[in-house]
C-alpha cells in the first residue's frame, strides 16, 4: 500500500519506506456493495477502464512536459522530515502529506485535494444525489471512519514524530488500515473512534519501524514491503485485543443496509457495452482511493488532481521529490484498469475484488525501484494486478469473525511486492 521507496533511493535517508487498504469478506467488499448487476462484459469493462488509463496518461504526460517550466514554488522534499522536529507548519504540512503517502504522493496539497473530494461527495450524497456514488462502502460511516484514522494518524506523529530527525519514517501507517476498519466492524461512537485510534497507532507504527530495518533492508526489498507486512500483522493484533474489550460491539446483520433493486440483465449488448464502460471507469477512479476506505470516484479526482498541480507547483515535493509522480500515475491507473478488466467477475452481485491493492503498493513501488522505466511501470502494473487481488482474496477467506479483510488486502501487497519486482529485474 504505501510508502518511499523513493526516499530510500533519491535522498540520503537513514531508513526506508512504506505502502495502505480494506475488508469485507473474499466474496464482497469490506461494506458489501448494494450494487447488483450480472457480470459485466470484457468489452464493456475494457473500454472504460483502459479510457481511464488514457485520460490519466494524458495528465501524466503533460505533467512530465511541464515539469520543465514549473516556477518551484514553495519547498521541496529534501530536509523536509528534520524540519518538522522544529517547525510546527512543516510537522502540520506532514501530517497532511502522510495522508497520501499509501499512494506513494506525500503531498499535503494532494491530502487537501482528497478530503476536499470525499466531503463533497459527502455532502451531495446525503441529499440523494447519485452521480457522486457511494463513499465508505454506503455504510454511512465515512465521519467516524475519517476521525478515527486521522486520530491514529496523530497519535502516530505524536509518539514517534522525533524519529524524523533521521529522515523519512513510516507514521502514515495508521491511516489505513486499524482505526478505518475498526469503525467499519464495531460502528459509529467515540468508543469505537478513540480505540480503533489508540490500537492503530500502537501496534502499526513501531511493528512497521521494525520490520523496515529487520525485514525489508535485509532482503533488499523497499520499505513499502515492511510497512504493509505492519499494518497486516498490527491488524491481527488490534482485533484480537478488541475481541476482548466489552465496550465493542460488531455490527449485526440487521445495521447492514438492504441492497438496492438488482439490475436487470440489459435487452441489448449495444446497451450494455457503454453502462459497464462507465462503470469500469468509476471503479478505476474508486481504486485511488480504496485504501483509504473512501473508494469514492470524487475523492480519486480530487487527491489526483491536486498532486498534479502541486508536481506542477514543484516537481521536487510529490513522490520524494524524485519526479516520478507522472510515472506512478500512470503505472497506477494501468495496474487498477487491467486488475478491474482481469477481476470483472468478482464484482457480480455487488461483490468485491482488491483490484486497489497493486495500485497503492507493486506498481507505484516498481516505478521506484526501476527509476521511471517502461519496463518498471507496465512490469509492475501487470504482475501487481495479477497477483495481488487473488492473494488477497484467499487470505481474506480465512479469516474468522472481527477480522477485517484489511489484513488479508495488505499481507496480499507484502507477497505481491516482495514477488513482483525481483521478476521484474528478469524481463528484457
Amino acid at each position: 500500500m504505501t510508502h518511499s521507496f523513493a526516499a530510500d533511493n533519491a535522498l540520503p535517508q537513514s531508513q526506508h519506506s512504506p505502502g495502505p487498504t480494506p475488508e469485507g469478506n473474499a466474496e464482497r467488499s469490506p461494506e458489501r456493495s448494494p450494487e447488483r448487476s450480472p457480470e459485466r462484459s470484457a468489452a464493456g469493462t475494457a473500454l472504460g477502464a483502459f479510457g481511464m488509463v488514457a485520460l490519466i496518461g494524458v495528465i501524466a504526460l503533460l505533467l512530465h512536459m511541464l515539469a520543465e517550466h514549473s516556477p518551484r514554488v514553495g519547498p521541496g522534499y529534501a530536509g523536509w522530515a528534520q524540519e518538522t522536529i522544529g517547525s510546527p507548519l512543516a510537522a502540520v504540512r506532514w501530517f497532511l502529506g502522510d495522508m497520501t503517502e499509501p499512494l506513494f504522493y506525500k503531498s499535503d496539497l494532494g491530502a487537501v485535494g482528497l478530503l476536499t473530494g470525499a466531503a463533497l461527495a459527502w455532502c451531495v450524497g446525503r441529499r440523494g444525489v447519485k452521480w457522486v456514488g457511494t463513499l465508505s462502502y454506503d455504510s454511512g460511516l465515512w465521519p467516524w471512519v475519517l476521525a478515527s484514522a486521522s486520530m491514529s494518524l496523530l497519535l502516530s506523529n505524536l509518539v514517534f514524530g522525533w524519529v524524523l530527525d533521521d529522515g523519512w519514517q513510516p507514521t502514515f501507517v495508521p491511516f489505513v488500515c486499524v482505526a478505518p476498519a475498526m469503525v467499519l466492524l464495531y460502528g459509529a461512537g467515540w468508543r469505537t473512534c478513540i480505540t480503533g485510534a489508540i490500537l492503530g497507532a500502537a501496534t502499526t507504527t513501531p511493528l512497521a519501524l521494525l520490520f523496515i530495518p529487520t525485514v525489508s533492508a535485509p532482503l533488499a526489498l523497499p520499505a513499502v514491503v515492511a510497512s504493509v507486512l505492519a499494518m497486516s500483522v498490527g491488524s491481527v493484533i488490534s482485533f484480537l485485543i478488541a475481541r476482548r474489550l466489552t465496550w465493542l460491539v460488531l455490527r449485526e446483520a440487521r445495521e447492514v443496509r438492504p441492497a438496492t433493486q438488482a439490475e436487470l440483465p440489459p435487452s441489448s449488448l449495444n446497451r450494455r457495452v457503454p453502462a459497464d464502460a462507465v462503470w469500469a471507469a468509476r471503479r478505476v477512479l474508486k481504486d485511488f482511493t480504496e485504501t483509504h476506505f473512501f473508494a469514492n470516484e470524487l475523492a480519486g479526482a480530487g487527491v489526483i488532481l491536486a498532486v498534479a498541480a502541486a508536481f506542477v507547483l514543484n516537481p521536487g515535493l510529490p513522490s520524494y521529490g524524485t519526479g516520478l509522480l507522472p510515472h506512478i500515475l500512470f503505472a497506477q491507473a494501468l495496474t487498477s484498469a487491467i486488475g478491474v478488466t482481469l477481476w470483472r467477475g468478482w464484482y457480480r452481485e455487488g461483490g468485491w475484488a482488491a483490484t486497489y491493492a497493486s495500485v497503492v503498493s507493486v506498481a507505484p513501488a516498481a516505478v521506484l525501484a526501476y527509476g521511471g522505466s517502461w519496463q518498471g511501470m507496465v512490469g509492475g502494473a501487470v504482475i501487481g494486478a495479477i497477483l495481488a487481488p487473488p492473494v488477497a482474496k484467499a487470505i481474506s477467506a480465512r479469516l474468522p469473525t472481527g477480522f477485517h479483510p484489511v489484513i488479508g488486502n495488505t499481507a496480499a501487497m507484502a507477497i505481491s511486492t516482495a514477488v513482483a519486482l525481483p521478476l521484474i529485474g528478469l524481463l528484457p
